[in-house]
């Protein structure tokens, strides 16, 4: 009887394992054509009028790619990619969302849209295009006047690396990569 029991067991539990060997799969590869293993990052356009923040973007993009795009060589340069991640940041605006008793903001709110495309130039085909990002970030004023510090600069560092997180995460998970020729 205990000899039984031993081999239900065992059988049970090799049935429990083998039934779950498939859900478990991590990633390991970007979901990127095979061909595409240099990938470049030209200066993003400035259609926002505000100082510096293509900048912030471009790097932000090119470090997060850096970061987690498995092998994939950066540059700013497009002659020589496999594929182009091309930027416009549209529009830069920030209002106040909470006011203090005084009626003066004190937290605001930082909205910025931009576009992106991501073009495969072996093929010549869009890969990724979306036209309309929209990430907001906010900031706080403090109260007394001689402890002032600027938190716009902060806030917009951090959207930039937001979105770029979005955007290479995007890229490397495949959600919304054109995989049609």
């Amino acid at each position: 009887m205990l000899t039984f029991l031993r081999l239900f067991f065992f059988l049970t539990l090799l049935l429990i394992v083998s039934g779950f060997t498939e859900c478990y799969k991590p990633v390991t590869k970007s979901q990127l054509p095979e061909h595409i293993k240099t990938v470049a990052v030209p200066a993003f356009q400035n259609n926002a009028l505000r100082y510096k923040i293509e900048h912030r973007f471009t790097r932000a993009v090119m470090d997060e790619l850096i970061h987690r795009g498995h092998g994939l060589r950066v540059q700013s340069d497009r002659e020589g990619a496999d594929a182009v991640i091309d930027g416009v940041v549209k529009t830069f605006g920030f209002s106040g969302v909470l006011l203090d008793d005084k009626g003066r903001a004190r937290i605001f709110e930082v909205t910025i849209t931009a576009a992106v495309t991501v073009r495969d130039q072996h093929d010549n085909r869009v890969l990724y295009d979306n036209q309309n990002f929209i990430f907001r970030g906010e900031f706080e004023f403090a109260n007394d006047p001689r402890n002032f510090f600027n938190e716009e600069d902060p806030a917009v560092l951090r959207i930039a690396r937001s979105f770029a997180e979005s955007i290479v995460s995007t890229l490397i998970n495949g959600f919304g990569v054109k995989n049609d020729k």
